[in-house]
């Protein structure tokens, strides 16, 4: 009989969202994280419970029939990819897999529609937020991203394949600056040290450049020496900000206390569905541009059968698809609950001069009670915890002709498609679009219609 701490082998059979590989031991099932079904692997005895054992994956025995050799050689340490070991097309079809078994209560089979891929499996990021750290403790300082299961340990990336190779040269630069100047990164435990982030934002579209570096204020930045070795760095793109940002919060977020704009201005450009929208170092911008032009095309493809002349564009963010129903559709309102991103909407709209979309500055929850239109179509596209309960039963009220709803977080849609489904709607079709390739998300868009009793 297994007990906590052994080490087994065993033949993973099975695999659900987003990460959880599973096998039976002594009659029990027992989940362990990061494996593929067919996978032999060698896992030690996390947890052991009355119906579930927990396993820590310690190695790969014998690889799945369908495994390939993955571009990065840290793939399994790094934490910043899980199914880069198979072929794009059986990333779709495990995507599949995971919003139809997640959604099976729903029978969803006749109305779901397929998924589309990323026009880009790789290099399709146009931001990465870098850490600074060590790769063991009182290692030398490395730039990357976080190791797999760890809070504290980064890993030394000198050649990630989520972005292009300007994000890459841009990360060795700064890190070769850095250590050179002596610089210690920030301790998550005593509060102590400078270096904190990077984040690099590249519009995709355009090739401009925005360069982040993230401290504390205990230290002093070389600033022009900083701006210098960004210079020097052969780069395809064009750098158009370079800024400096204190962070002296405790927490391991990427926040502002104070930002220096040290060349250039607090903001680059990228062009979606050809419209031009300015991103500040805070902008929320979909992540993959190219992704994001296939999904905003779902969206408008499931709307276009409808005569609407109102349009609510619900956790609007900086009104990317509030500008692009705007173009085709008489009146479009947003509303969002982050200040910049409403700011940064109001002045994109000027920028692609449209006029017919307005954009509301609050809380989805208390904002729809001011607002007194009977919109036709109501677009949500809320934050990866799903709606608000509360919410929902207000949104509903309004009682539009059709739904659509975008999420980008599956279990939180099983969670609030019973209330519309409870409000006298039906689920017309489902189509899902990969804005993350080699990770388990899947953006997920609900087209949901009234049925005929409640017409």
């Amino acid at each position: 009989m297994v007990k906590k701490g052994d080490i087994v082998e065993i033949k993973i059979e099975d695999l659900s969202f987003p990460n959880r590989g599973s096998s039976y031991i002594e009659d029990k099932k027992i989940v362990i994280h990061n494996t593929l079904p067919g996978q032999l692997v060698k896992a030690r005895i996390k947890k052991k419970r009355k119906s579930k054992i927990e396993g820590t994956l310690l190695e790969v025995i014998q690889p799945a029939e369908n495994e390939i050799i993955p571009n990065c050689s840290l793939f399994g340490t790094c934490g910043g990819c899980t199914y880069q070991n198979l072929p794009y097309d059986a990333q779709l079809t495990l995507k599949e897999s995971f919003i139809k078994e997640l959604l099976k209560d729903f029978d969803i089979e006749p109305v779901y529609s397929g998924i589309k891929g990323s026009p880009a499996p790789f290099h399709y990021r146009n931001k990465m937020e870098f850490s600074f750290g060590d790769e063991y403790k009182d290692g030398p300082l490395v730039l990357g991203l976080h190791k797999r299961g760890s809070m504290y340990d980064i890993v030394d990336i000198k050649n990630c394949y989520l972005v292009d190779d300007d994000f890459n040269r841009i990360l060795r630069g700064v890190l070769i600056f850095c250590t050179n100047e002596g610089y210690d990164y920030y301790h998550k435990n005593s509060h102590l040290g400078f270096l904190r982030h990077l984040v690099i934002r590249k519009g995709i579209q355009t090739g401009e450049l925005l360069i982040e570096l993230v401290t504390s204020s205990q230290g002093d930045l070389n600033k022009e020496k900083f701006i210098k070795t960004l210079q020097d760095i052969n780069l395809t793109g064009n750098i158009k900000s370079i800024i400096h940002t204190i962070n002296d919060s405790l927490s391991d977020t990427v926040q502002e206390d104070k930002t220096d704009v040290l060349f250039g201005q607090n903001y680059i450009t990228d062009i979606i569905n050809d419209l031009n929208f300015k991103i500040t170092p805070r902008s929320f911008f979909q992540t993959n541009t190219l992704g994001a032009e296939v999904l905003y095309d779902v969206i408008t493809d499931f709307i276009e059968p409808y005569a609407a002349k109102e349009i609510y564009d619900l956790y609007s963010g900086t009104g990317t698809i509030t500008q692009i129903l705007a173009k085709k559709y008489l009146s479009v309102t947003g509303v969002e609950i982050v200040p910049d991103a409403v700011n940064a909407a109001i002045e994109n709209a000027k920028l692609n001069k449209i006029d017919n979309a307005k954009f509301i500055c609050g809380d989805v929850l208390n904002v729809i009670n001011d607002l007194n239109t009977n919109p036709e179509v109501i677009v949500l596209d809320p934050p990866r915890d799903g709606i608000h309960p509360k919410a929902i039963d207000k949104i509903t009220d309004f009682a539009p002709e059709v739904f659509v709803y975008v999420s980008c977080k599956p279990t939180s849609l099983v969670r609030d498609l019973p209330f519309f489904l409870g409000s006298g709607y039906i689920i017309k079709e489902i189509k899902c679009v990969d804005m993350f390739p080699h990770t388990p998300h899947v953006e997920t868009v609900v087209m949901l219609t009234k049925s005929k009793a409640t017409k």
